[in-house]
C-alpha cells in the first residue's frame, strides 16, 4: 500500500476517539491500575509493536513502581486480518513470582493475548494483568480471555491510528479511525 492508497483509506474512514478521549482514557487507566496494583512492583510488559504508544502514554500516569520489559509479537504481519502466532521477541525479565501487566492497543478476539496470558503463568507468574486501550464490541473472543484495564470500546470494524495499523500505516495518529 503507498501513503497515496493509504491517505484515501483515512479520508473514508470515520473518526471514533479523537486527542481529547484518548488522553481521558488513558488518565482512567491509569488510575485504574494504580489502585489495583498498589504496593506492588509489577513487570510492566509493553506489546509491541502496536502497544508502543498505549503503553508509553500510560506509563508515566501510573503510580506503582514499575519495572519495564517487552514482547514483540504478531499475527497480522503487516495485513489485516490475524494468522499463527509469531514471536519476534519474548521477554527478558524472570517472570517467576512476579506480577505482570501486559499493555497491548487492542482485544479484538484474544488469540495474542490468551498466548502471553499462557506463557507468563506457564514462566510461574504470581499474577497476571492485561490492560487495553480499545476492546472490540463482538462476541469472537477465545473464550475466558478478557482485559482487566480497559480505555475504550469500538465496534466490531477494523480499527487503526494510535499504535494500531491499517497496512503498516497510521500507526502514529493522535486518534482512532474505523475503516
Amino acid at each position: 500500500m503507498t501513503e497515496l492508497d493509504f491517505q484515501a483509506v483515512l479520508a473514508r474512514s470515520d473518526l471514533l476517539f479523537d486527542r481529547a478521549q484518548l488522553e481521558a482514557a488513558i488518565d482512567r487507566m491509569a488510575a485504574d491500575i494504580s489502585q489495583a496494583l498498589k504496593g506492588q512492583q509489577p513487570i510492566y510488559v509493553t506489546v509491541l509493536t502496536g502497544g508502543l504508544i498505549t503503553a508509553g502514554m500510560l506509563a508515566p500516569r501510573v503510580d506503582v513502581d514499575l519495572d519495564f520489559d517487552y514482547v514483540h509479537v504478531t499475527r497480522y504481519h503487516g495485513g489485516t486480518s490475524g494468522g499463527d502466532l509469531y514471536w519476534k521477541a519474548r521477554p527478558r525479565h524472570d517472570f517467576k513470582d512476579r506480577v505482570i501487566l501486559f499493555v497491548d492497543d487492542i482485544l479484538d478476539e484474544g488469540h495474542t493475548l490468551e498466548a502471553l496470558k499462557k506463557y507468563a503463568l506457564e514462566q510461574g507468574a504470581r499474577a497476571v494483568y492485561v490492560a487495553v486501550l480499545v476492546r472490540k464490541d463482538h462476541d469472537r473472543c477465545v473464550p475466558g480471555i478478557q482485559a482487566d484495564f480497559v480505555g475504550l470500546t469500538v465496534p466490531d470494524r477494523y480499527v487503526f491510528g494510535f499504535g494500531m495499523d491499517y497496512e503498516e500505516h497510521g500507526r502514529s495518529l493522535f486518534g482512532i479511525y474505523a475503516a
